[in-house]
């Protein structure tokens, strides 16, 4: 793929460059923690900055998803294991 269909988002301090879209509840806590498989029962807190114009913070609830643009941040936590 070439860059210009990616954009450049940074998840817990990392720059990560995905496709240009929506991204899921599931691929940024895949992205996260690359051990969330090991943990099937962990819950996970994400919160975004710097999103679209249209919704540019909010929280990103399981099964959800959010449209990325250039710079967006996510803040991912393991809250917990039930």
């Amino acid at each position: 793929m070439s860059n210009e269909h990616l954009v450049q988002i940074n998840i817990n301090t990392r720059d990560i460059d995905e496709p240009k879209g929506k991204i899921s509840y599931d691929r940024v806590v895949e992205l996260a923690y690359p051990d969330f498989a090991g943990f099937p029962n962990a819950t996970y807190s994400i919160v975004y900055e710097r999103g679209a114009s249209s919704k540019p913070q909010g929280t990103l609830t399981k099964g959800g998803e959010v449209e990325i643009v250039k710079e967006m941040r996510f803040r991912v936590k393991r809250t917990g294991e039930s």
